[in-house]
């Protein structure tokens, strides 16, 4: 019998078991309990929540793989979650220097969200590299190097066009 805790972790809720494109709907709804924590508890419940998340998941997803051949089942998008918010990190820093509310910085939601998601699919370079690692570091690990990717085209993106644009 799977571990109730580890199957509600590791699925987030049981989104993992939405069809298609699990890890889509992973990193969709990561996005409003990123709002909710940022609104509701500031920057610092944000950040704390990424390492907690990743904690918990790295947990979870062991559990949920032991003794299994597939060490990266689409229904475990935990992974996902930490990574869309790594991505979203640098939204929530701007938003928090100037004072405004994350949402305001609307662009950045979209390009944490796609950015990040094109690095998870095509799994370029270090993100691949941690893929093939088939264990739980592998699947948590994979998705916090897509989510750095993501967040430096954030960052990149907001000097573009608040440096040059404006």
């Amino acid at each position: 019998m799977k571990n109730r805790w580890a199957e509600i972790t590791a699925t987030y809720f049981y989104v993992g078991y939405l069809k298609p494109a699990p890890g889509t709907w992973g990193s969709f709804m990561a996005l409003p309990l990123a709002w909710l924590m940022y609104e509701f508890g500031g920057l610092w419940l944000f950040v704390i929540a990424i390492p907690a998340a990743y904690i918990k998941g790295y947990i979870a997803t062991k559990i949920m793989t032991e003794g299994k051949d597939n060490h990266d089942p689409s229904e475990i998008v935990i992974d996902e979650v930490v990574g869309q918010w790594i991505a979203l990190a640098p939204v929530m820093i701007g938003a928090s220097y100037v004072g405004m509310p994350s949402i305001s910085l609307w662009p950045g939601w979209i390009v944490a969200f796609a950015m990040f998601r094109l690095y998870d699919i095509m799994k370029p370079g270090p993100v691949g590299w941690a893929d093939r690692k088939n264990n739980a570091t592998g699947v948590m690990l994979d998705d916090v190097i897509a989510g750095l990717f993501a967040a430096l085209w954030v960052v990149v993106l907001a000097g573009l066009w608040h440096g040059v644009m404006q």
